[in-house]
């Protein structure tokens, strides 16, 4: 009983996640000791997809879901770190002499704000090397560059804010993917080794290839489970709406007309290769890039981990072990209550996940869990972007 109580009093607590996706919010809180991570609180809020066609109204209904995870949960502290949403972010790939790269941050700031057309003195740019490479008998370096235009990250901070959060920094989401699983890949033979990480959301999908603690490449589609959803309904002339519950319920294994199921099978198949099609040309771009650097296997979140129709052609196309994420495994979940959401799996919560790990670094002591909700004291000063 005083061990429990001291650890915690002791342990530290991580800021609020927050991803907020096209079909929900999703959020965790996490703490830490030493190397032991657990679970604060965690939910999810389902959004309408008649929420999602006015933007005035979509942001009235985050603010809304925010706050009722923020009531509903055990979350500690209002500070917060958030992803910025796909469509929200710019991702390209540029090479450097290493003559270049001793002016990289100038020579990759110019060359972005020129592709994407931004300001690089109000617009934020950041940067990763990805590797050295050889080309045209030249070694040059690879840097994954990052972007986002202020006004964007302005008006992502104020509808947090308007949530009751105080946000404390932004993420994005090949960076968040890729430290929710870096975390358990720990043993020298898997930091050897690239592993594919992927979400699989409702209108985008994020790919990231790691290696030894490093990005090797991120690539963003737009390309999710809304895009099976849209294929079912056109095969079978339902709605949107009848085609998304034929398609849960094929994936929970629900009984169903067997012609039915043929359909929505067939149409799932020929989604999921097109997107396998996609993943392809990364593989092959990884291959050419980086040469000798064999990927061992890809693990699959968002939405569409649950797609076993998506994981079986992915493994077929890629020939390589696919399987479903657990962003969760290695954390204590005991102190979660049912109701907080977590359900039999978490795949969908990867991204989340990696967000509130982002404040690892600067954990402080846990505080007595409160009654019922007077305010809580404030718990972190988040690392910036």
């Amino acid at each position: 009983m005083l061990t429990s109580k001291w650890m915690a009093h002791n342990r530290g607590i991580l800021p609020i996640g927050v991803d907020i996706g096209h079909s929900g919010v999703k959020m965790i809180q996490l703490a830490h000791m030493d190397e032991d991570m657990s679970v604060v609180s965690a939910g999810r809020v389902p959004l309408e997809p008649s929420a999602l066609g006015q933007e005035a109204q979509r942001r009235c209904r985050i603010v809304a879901a925010i706050k009722q995870l923020l009531a509903q949960g055990r979350f500690r502290g209002r500070k917060a770190v958030s992803v910025l949403a796909p469509e929200e972010l710019q991702i390209t790939s540029l090479r450097l002499t290493e003559a270049e790269s001793l002016q990289a941050d100038k020579i990759l700031r110019r060359e972005v704000a020129q592709r994407f057309n931004l300001n690089v003195d109000k617009d934020a740019v950041d940067y990763l090397l990805a590797g050295s490479i050889h080309q045209d008998d030249e070694v040059k370096n690879e840097f994954i560059v990052l972007a986002a235009r202020g006004e964007v990250i302005e008006s992502h901070v104020a509808l947090l804010e308007e949530a009751g959060l105080e946000l404390v920094a932004i993420d994005v989401g090949p960076c968040a993917l890729f430290r929710s699983f870096e975390r358990v890949l720990r043993r020298e033979e898997d930091r050897q080794r690239t592993v594919i990480f992927m979400d699989v959301g409702q209108r985008s999908t994020t790919v990231v290839f790691g290696r030894n603690g490093e990005i090797c490449l991120a690539k963003q589609m737009p390309f999710g489970t809304a895009r099976f959803d849209e294929e079912i309904a056109a095969k079978l002339e339902v709605s949107a709406a009848e085609a998304e519950s034929l398609r849960l319920r094929l994936q929970r294994d629900e009984s169903m007309d067997a012609c039915a199921r043929s359909l929505v099978t067939e149409a799932l198949v020929a989604v999921a290769e097109q997107l396998a099609k996609e993943l392809s040309l990364c593989l092959r771009y990884h291959t050419v890039t980086f040469r000798g650097k064999r990927v061992e296997r890809a693990m699959i979140a968002g939405g569409g981990a649950y797609e076993k129709v998506l994981l079986d052609v992915l493994q077929r196309h890629l020939s390589i072990a696919v399987e479903p994420a657990e962003p969760l495994r290695g954390m204590s979940v005991q102190e979660v209550r049912g109701g907080d959401g977590l359900g039999v799996s978490s795949a969908d919560l990867a991204l989340a996940i990696g967000v509130s790990l982002k404040g690892r670094c600067a954990g402080v002591p846990l505080p007595e869990p409160p009654e019922r909700k007077p305010e809580p004291e404030p718990v972190l000063e988040g690392e910036g972007l």
